[in-house]
């Protein structure tokens, strides 16, 4: 049996407007023999498309988004340009709106109303007519059926001679509903500076030395074991690891982390960050396009295009909204028509067609996603999507990984205690010499000590490794055994006290964690009093102390089966397994690959602060989303009733449904 991976394509879509436009393209696609799966992003203007190549091809999707009436964009979709439309609607909107409570001249108000009508409202009838071709209705239906019956009765009402004409209602409408789509395409347009901001940080160009020359090639030229040369103040343009020189790189942009992160022969170094001061030269680790930070961009995109489990009410609302509003117009209209004349019952069913559009329950979710997620990806957080960032809300429990994690993951010098006849530099350079050429973290951890504090070593001769016991070796002449004491000549010097040491921030992180409500956990291989030491330094009090690495997943299934939903803070390779079973899966001071595809969320600092930060963050973007969600229906329950009633004049519906638009960007973009 063959097995077929379904391929991804990103199509920009122009012409959208509504929740309603997103599900008539998304549930087109999806019909499609071949797509195996469709979600359209109103807030991006974008159809992610995952299919099977062998059966169908972006021109056929390109195809059926056309014939549903929108457009596909050659580059990124543009947000709708109104400037020259909105000018014709003032213009000539704001005399016929004047003339109109004059009760005067229809005549004068049928001319000023037809380049309104004819030009300035011109997207909204064509779009409408596309979508009834389709046998399907979208907000500009609701707009067009409202502005259209309100200008045909009105001509209807001058030709016969009479003066109850509603030339004003039409014209104030579609200058209202275009300077709300202004205003809404300015504040998305600041939503989505996260990914452009994150692209703008690839230099397009890499110096690449070939042939012993520097050349200038472009960045997607550039091949893994390339040599590329970097000059203070530039920008790196692919991953690598530095063969000669040094300097210190800034990497906030990537990370979130101010300080510039010194580099020498043997560092990693990340497309997009800064060459601080020195030059060097670094051996590519991918293409130009396999960075880190091509994956970053890659997991924002998917990130905004993701839907949140809260939002499913408003999908399921949206798909039969615009049908339940004309239903309720009609209804409107028929019941007016007992006690009003036509023209009165028919503006009020106008009122109740144009305060209904779905703008705002459209966008209620998506925005407030692609501003979360985006303000999130600047501090160097990556959450998956919209399902992490609710379940990130949901947790109650945080499980912590100690090494690497709690702990800074590297042994070090806590203390020295010299024998009498010993000072403590002479007792760690004969230590140090003794363990310059080991391999083991705790020699290692001795001789960067004596490098630190200025110590000149001894080369060390007949060196011998201890299995158990440490190592043995001639200093000077002199006789060094290091293990679990160290004595020289065989009398005890002293002894070096060695210690994986915990991260600063790791008590104030567990205090803020415990301040918002959660309960905190620690977990290690370690012995149980070892263990116990570096939870009370770090301030935990539950402990799981040696446990294997393939028995954490159990002991998380322990904490999930008492009733917990646990987030799991771990490096993202070692501990993949348990970020996997864990509700929310946390990678910490990770930028592999493994690390991104194993957690819902990565930390690409490894400041312990960052999981305080992820969380606070996905709880106010799920807090936005919930009150956009609550005004966008509280909007329409109030409205379409009071419309309904009479009591509510088309130009104040228009007026106040962009204004619901306007407002739920505006409150999501309270994000950034």
């Amino acid at each position: 049996m063959k097995v077929v991976t379904a391929e991804r394509l990103d199509l920009p879509v122009s012409g959208m407007t509504c929740a309603a436009c997103a599900r008539a393209i998304e549930n087109t696609l999806a019909a499609t023999p071949g797509v195996e799966r469709a979600r359209v992003n109103l807030a991006t203007n974008t159809a992610t498309v995952e299919y099977d190549a062998a059966r169908v091809g972006r021109p056929a999707m390109v195809h059926a988004i056309e014939e549903l009436g929108y457009g596909v964009p050659e580059g990124a979709a543009e947000a709708p340009v109104y400037g020259k439309r909105l000018a014709v609607a003032a213009v000539f909107a704001a005399p016929v709106v004047l003339l109109g409570m004059l009760h005067t001249a229809p005549w004068m108000q049928l001319a000023l109303t037809l380049p309104v009508v004819f030009y300035a409202g011109a997207p909204f009838y064509t779009a409408a007519w596309s979508a009834l071709r389709h046998k399907s209705a979208n907000m500009n239906s609701l707009i067009a059926l409202g502005t259209g019956a309100a200008f045909l009765y009105s001509v209807y009402e001058t030709m016969r001679g009479g003066h109850e004409v509603y030339f004003e209602a039409a014209t104030a409408i579609i200058a209202l509903v275009l300077t709300g789509r202004t205003l809404e395409a300015r504040a998305r347009a600041k939503a989505s500076e996260a990914i452009r901001k994150l692209m703008d940080l690839q230099p397009p160009t890499a110096r690449v030395i070939r042939n012993g020359a520097e050349i200038d090639a472009p960045v997607e030229e550039v091949k893994a074991g390339d040599t590329v040369a970097v000059r203070p103040g530039e920008r790196l343009p692919v991953d690598g690891t530095v063969l000669d020189g040094e300097s210190a790189v800034d990497e906030s942009m990537l990370t979130g982390e101010s300080m510039p992160v010194d580099k020498r022969p043997g560092s990693t170094v990340f497309a997009g960050t800064i060459n601080r001061s020195g030059a060097f030269r670094y051996s590519a680790a991918k293409g130009g396009r396999g960075t880190v930070l091509q994956r970053m961009i890659e997991l924002v995109k998917e990130a905004q295009g993701s839907r949140a489990p809260v939002a499913r009410l408003a999908d399921v609302v949206s798909a039969w909204f615009t049908v339940g509003v004309l239903i309720a117009a009609l209804i409107t209209f028929a019941a007016w028509m007992f006690f009003a004349p036509a023209g009165v019952a028919l503006i009020d069913a106008v009122a109740v067609l144009i305060i209904a559009c779905p703008c705002a329950l459209g966008l209620a979710t998506p925005v407030a996603i692609m501003v979360g997620t985006g303000r999130a990806a600047g501090r160097g957080i990556l959450i998956k999507g919209g399902e992490a960032l609710e379940m990130a809300r949901r947790i109650d429990t945080v499980v912590f990984d100690k090494t690497g994690t709690i702990t800074q993951g590297k042994a070090r010098v806590t203390r020295i205690v010299a024998a009498p006849g010993f000072t403590e530099a002479e007792l760690l350079r004969l230590a140090a010499s003794a363990e310059r050429h080991s391999e083991h973290p705790i020699g290692k951890a001795i001789v960067e000590e004596a490098a630190a504090r200025g110590i000149a070593l001894e080369e060390a001769r007949e060196f011998t490794a201890l299995p158990g016991r440490g190592v043995r070796a001639m200093v000077g002449g002199r006789l060094v055994e290091a293990g679990r004491a160290i004595t020289v000549d065989g009398v005890p010097a002293g002894f070096i006290e060695v210690a994986d040491s915990i991260k600063p921030e790791a008590a104030e992180t567990v205090r803020r964690l415990r301040a918002m409500g959660l309960d905190v956990w620690m977990i290690t291989g370690d012995r149980q009093a070892t263990a116990d030491a570096i939870a009370r330094e770090a301030g935990i009090d539950q402990v799981l102390a040696e446990v294997l690495p393939e028995r954490k997943v159990e002991e998380l299934k322990k904490l999930q089966a008492a009733g917990k939903r646990v987030a799991m803070v771990g490096d993202g390779i070692n501990d993949a397994p348990a970020l996997a079973q864990a509700d929310l899966g946390m990678a910490i001071g990770a930028g592999t690959d493994i690390a991104m595809e194993a957690a819902d969320v990565t930390l690409m600092r490894g400041d312990l602060l960052s999981v305080v930060e992820a969380i606070e963050l996905s709880r106010r973007t799920m807090r936005i989303i919930r009150q956009n969600l609550f005004w966008a229906f509280a909007y329409n329950a109030v409205g379409i009733p009071v419309a309904a009633l009479g009591l509510l004049s088309p130009m104040v519906a228009s007026a106040a449904m962009a204004l619901s638009s306007v407002t739920v960007v505006m409150n999501s973009l309270r994000l950034r």
